[in-house]
């Protein structure tokens, strides 16, 4: 379920808060152990790109996790913004044949 007042966690602030600081790996060491430049590596922590589907397979071999969990939290992200903007459309009514 999505929170209605705040936007759900962005999978690059799960990974650094939750995952590399806790373990005390710096962005430098990780995206090295990954095979990433920084720079990809430090858009996605920092919001400004989102998890694609080979990102997830790498973050979740690389964490023992699932890229499931990193997907839905990049899902989640983005049904959420676009939310924030969206304007219902009206049921289409089809006819029974």
């Amino acid at each position: 379920m999505l929170p209605k007042k705040r936007p759900p966690t962005h999978p690059g602030e799960m990974l650094l808060k939750e995952f590399l600081e806790p373990a005390g790996i710096t962005q430098t060491q990780f995206s090295q152990h990954i095979g990433w430049t920084y720079a990809r590596l430090n858009e996605i922590i920092n919001g400004k790109r989102g998890v694609s589907a080979d990102s997830a397979l790498t973050l979740s071999e690389a964490l023992g996790n699932t890229p499931q969990f990193w997907l839905n939290l990049q899902r989640n992200w983005e049904l959420w913004h676009a939310l924030q903007t969206h304007k219902e459309v009206k049921p289409l009514l089809l006819k029974a044949s």
